[in-house]
């Protein structure tokens, strides 16, 4: 590089930087006024703007500013407003048994509108948004329920959940017949391929249909019942409707027989009022898969 600051291109009439490479030099061409006085601009602009609203993160909070907005507040302010509107409605829901709601044109809007937006703040992230489910979760818009599909039983499992440690909570687990040491590989292998077959699923060569059929008798049907159709009381689920939480293939029927299932949904009396609660269960009853 050489210094050539002060010379003027003899092509543009403009002066350089001094600063050039492989013969080529740089132009001194300083950017339009318009543009610096604009980025100036919005430097003042943010200045000012960390001074009136909420801006810097603090240990605990943030800065208020000076005029104390926040989007939050204002969501706050109209989540309110739209509780004194429904004030009355909600009043009458809570009031209302499941039937009554079902059978009351205004309430069953109501109990659907409150359970849909309910369902996609708490419920949407482990169902999905469209209640469509995913592995180890259900699918709430099918007809095959773990504990029941009735308004009753649907209610019951969002207020008190499964497995979620409170004192009225659906119990019941699939046990760990491998890990607990119940049933050698071999059998494990052998059950799982029964089990596959009672939905109509293809076995492995050479697989024991007689001797699946025993382990299943002997292991499996205090809970899951004779030919598998389940127990909706301790939530065993029907291995013969095509449905599976889980997976269907053998790797992992496997991995179920030997380590077991516990998923746990949990409780949300106490999270969400009883009117709210009833909402959500006439909400997710409506889906489709109801009874």
């Amino acid at each position: 590089m050489t210094d050539h600051q002060g010379e003027f291109d003899s092509v543009t009439g403009r002066s350089t930087t001094g600063h050039e490479w492989d013969g080529i030099k740089e132009l001194n061409t300083p950017l339009p006024r318009w543009w610096v006085i604009t980025f100036y601009l919005t430097i003042v602009w943010a200045i000012g703007y960390w001074i009136v609203y909420p801006a810097w993160p603090l240990i605990s909070s943030n800065t208020r500013g000076v005029l104390g907005y926040s989007s939050r507040a204002d969501v706050a302010v109209e989540l309110a407003n739209l509780d004194r509107i429904r004030g009355d409605k909600m009043v009458a829901l809570g009031a209302a048994s499941l039937a009554d709601i079902e059978k009351d044109p205004a309430l069953l809007a109501l109990a659907r509108a409150k359970g849909k937006t309910v369902f996609g703040d708490n419920c949407a992230p482990c169902h999905g948004s469209g209640a469509a489910g995913a592995k180890g979760f259900p699918n709430l818009n099918d007809d095959d329920w773990l504990w029941g599909g009735t308004l009753d039983q649907i209610m019951q499992t969002i207020q008190f959940g499964a497995r979620s440690g409170h004192a009225k909570t659906h119990e019941g687990q699939m046990l760990a017949f491998g890990k607990d040491g119940v049933l050698k590989p071999d059998e494990i292998v052998t059950v799982a391929n029964y089990v596959r077959s009672l939905s109509g699923l293809p076995t492995r060569n050479g697989y024991d249909a007689a001797k699946g059929e025993k382990i299943f008798t002997d292991n499996c049907v205090a809970c899951h019942g004779d030919g598998g159709k389940g127990n909706q009381e301790l939530g065993a689920p029907n291995l013969t409707d095509k449905i599976w939480l889980y997976g269907s293939d053998e790797a992992t029927l496997i991995e179920t027989i030997t380590n077991g299932r516990a998923g746990v949904m949990p409780s949300w009396e106490g999270r969400l009022d009883p009117a709210t609660i009833k909402a959500m269960a006439v909400y997710v009853h409506s889906l489709g898969g109801g009874k």
